[in-house]
């Protein structure tokens, strides 16, 4: 392999972005309001297309959702909505930019119930990390039921390969693949 490191088959090596994703971030315990809310609405953009189209795009979206500061994304009026639903920089789908501003209000009523929207959702799991390898499945029981929960609290694009991608993402479930050089197993 010249010295290079084996990674999960998903991680296109010719996209530094992606490198950088799978290396860094993807697999990692993430507590961080921001990131947790940064990476739901991300994850709820994937909805139909590829987590690198939306990776790529990173960047635009931190610019045009105010860096996922979740007090203002609750607020945004429909001249902002609109902005956003004419900016070429994103994923322009007006149900995913709508859902944004209704997820971002849900979020902070689960912060508000639970003292952090960290609490909320790392509580599922006691705090602990699933080490799940990816087999390219793309539901379990967990992101099920944590997308019936979301639903019932009014959240939208968060069905549950939604939450799988997300619980992955932010770390609940370690998803390296056997070969990868981020593989862990369960203790």
């Amino acid at each position: 392999m010249n010295g290079e490191l084996r990674r999960c088959f998903w991680a296109n090596p010719n996209n530094p972005l992606y490198l950088a994703y799978h290396d860094e971030e993807w697999g990692e315990p993430c507590h961080d309001e921001r990131m947790l809310f940064e990476m739901l609405i991300l994850e709820g953009f994937q909805a139909g297309l590829s987590w690198e189209g939306v990776l790529n795009k990173r960047e635009a979206f931190r610019e045009a959702f105010d860096n996922f500061d979740v007090q203002k994304v609750a607020k945004y009026n429909g001249n902002k909505l609109s902005s956003l639903a004419d900016n070429p920089k994103i994923i322009r789908n007006k149900l995913k930019i709508n859902a944004s501003v209704k997820n971002a209000n849900a979020f902070i009523k689960i912060q508000e119930e639970f003292g952090s929207f960290d609490n909320y959702i790392w509580g599922f799991t006691n705090k602990e990390v699933i080490y799940e390898p990816c087999d390219l499945r793309t539901t379990s029981s967990l992101s099920d039921t944590i997308s019936k929960d979301m639903k019932k609290r009014g959240m939208k694009f968060v069905g549950s390969t939604i939450i799988h991608s997300f619980l992955q993402a932010i770390g609940i479930i370690n998803g390296h693949i056997e070969g990868c050089y981020k593989f862990k197993k369960q203790d």
